[in-house]
């Protein structure tokens, strides 16, 4: 199995910039209706991925549920250190397998963590499926 085969290019997936607000972070993945989301630099480094969770966390501690005053933050403010981490594109496929058993998805950069894409779960698991039916024929 090689990563490249199950990745889902950048071009094809949402992230959002270090640099945006909270407020566009949240607008982006109720648009999307995702639960997590990557986060990049403007540079295209990946820098972790942003939940749910995290927002609303921000939000509790700052007592502040009001949307307009979560443009006084950026997404970068509420990362969490190593959740999510990306693996290299040159990753072996047992990396990104175990990465996958507790992620919904898997951020993939190349040799200079440029974000390059994710790969997801459920892409995985199709891939399995797949190819043990053809190796039962």
């Amino acid at each position: 199995m090689n990563i490249l085969y199950l990745l889902r290019i950048k071009s094809d997936v949402s992230y959002v910039y270090d640099n945006n607000t909270l407020r566009q972070g949240l607008e982006r993945m109720k648009l999307k209706g995702y639960t997590a989301i990557p986060v990049i630099t403007r540079d295209g480094d990946y820098v972790g991925t942003v939940s749910e969770g995290d927002f609303l966390w921000h939000i509790i501690e700052h007592g502040q549920g009001n949307m307009r005053a979560q443009e006084d933050y950026k997404v970068r403010d509420i990362l969490r250190p190593d959740f999510m981490p990306a693996v290299k594109v040159s990753a072996k496929p047992s990396e990104l397998i175990e990465r996958a058993m507790s992620q919904n998805f898997v951020p993939v950069v190349d040799d200079r963590n440029k974000f390059i894409g994710i790969v997801t779960r459920r892409d995985i698991i199709r891939y399995f499926v797949e190819n043990g039916k053809e190796s039962q024929s």
